[in-house]
């Protein structure tokens, strides 16, 4: 039994380039953590976001289909009974169900540090593994450069492609 949908693939709200670049630029994209653009975040904080805003999002769209249907329906929904259906399927979502895996991510931010886009801020603090094993690395801060932030909407929706752009035809669907 495939588990991938048979036209367009995943959808997700927003694409994790974009998040990142919002997040960096300290706008707070999808009511995450607004940070100064300056100091950066760590990759675990941005991921921790990344992974949060899209089950806010998520939570929200299948909030709005229910309420919809109970409108359609004639029932009247106060602004309390649509907090409780939001908070009820942000509860229900799995995060498993909403992102990437650290370890993909980790990759896609190694694309991003390739590219030029993000950079060492200067910044770094202990991580909690370095109280058992002080030897681990620490948690380092990570900003936008100005190739980053100057980098355009194409280019942030696919940094792989980017990154290697003669891999990306081949991987695209041929027309018959």
């Amino acid at each position: 039994m495939e588990l991938r949908p048979n036209q367009g693939g995943f959808l997700r709200p927003f694409g994790c380039g974009w998040f990142i670049r919002e997040f960096l630029m300290g706008k707070g994209p999808e009511g995450s953590k607004k940070i100064d653009p300056d100091r950066g975040a760590p990759q675990t904080d941005i991921n921790f976001e990344y992974k949060e805003a899209l089950a806010r999002a998520t939570a929200r769209e299948r909030a709005e289909r229910i309420i919809s249907r109970m409108v359609v329906s004639g029932a009247d929904v106060s602004e309390e009974q649509a907090d409780r259906i939001f908070n009820r399927e942000l509860k229900k979502l799995s995060r498993k169900f909403s992102h990437m895996r650290y370890h993909s991510f980790l990759m896609y931010f190694g694309t991003l540090k390739r590219l030029g886009w993000v950079e060492p801020a200067g910044q770094s603090e202990m991580s909690s593994i370095q109280g058992n094993y002080p030897q681990a690395p620490g948690r380092t801060y990570y900003r936008l450069t100005k190739k980053g932030i100057e980098a355009g909407d194409d280019f942030w929706s696919n940094p792989l492609f980017t990154l290697y752009p003669e891999i990306g035809p081949s991987h695209l669907k041929k027309a018959d």
